[in-house]
């Protein structure tokens, strides 16, 4: 009964930066760990970044160093820093919930997803 709802994709060219929300709402008590995860047309959904409630954080080996994860004050918005994009970059992004305290890799993992953001790097 989590609703996530995602915002903040677009186009932006290399280099550039864009930040992303997750708003969750609904039974968020039962949710311990979030997760950004990205596909591109034709490719497998991976996770980029996870998110315990206790603040333990994830990171795909190619995005360390450019993006990151956080919580705001109220614990229900999770965002997603992305800095320095490249074009491998572009995808849609999803949030994903699960409902369990460690973050996992795998898409099947995660129980609750929202709508999904389009994000465009042009080179």
């Amino acid at each position: 009964q989590v609703q996530l709802v995602e915002s903040g994709g677009g186009l932006v060219q290399a280099g550039g930066s864009l930040r992303l929300s997750c708003a969750a709402s609904g039974r968020t008590f039962s949710t311990n760990a979030m997760g950004w995860f990205r596909q591109a047309p034709g490719k497998e959904r991976e996770l980029v970044a996870g998110i315990t409630w206790s603040g333990g954080i994830y990171y795909l080996e190619d995005v360390k160093g450019r993006f990151t994860i956080s919580r705001d004050n109220t614990k229900n918005t999770v965002l997603l820093q992305m800095n320095n994009l490249k074009p491998e970059d572009t995808a849609v992004y999803y949030c994903a919930a699960r409902n369990a305290f460690d973050v996992a890799t795998s898409s099947k993992e995660y129980a609750n997803w929202g709508q999904g953001t389009q994000v465009t790097v042009s080179s």
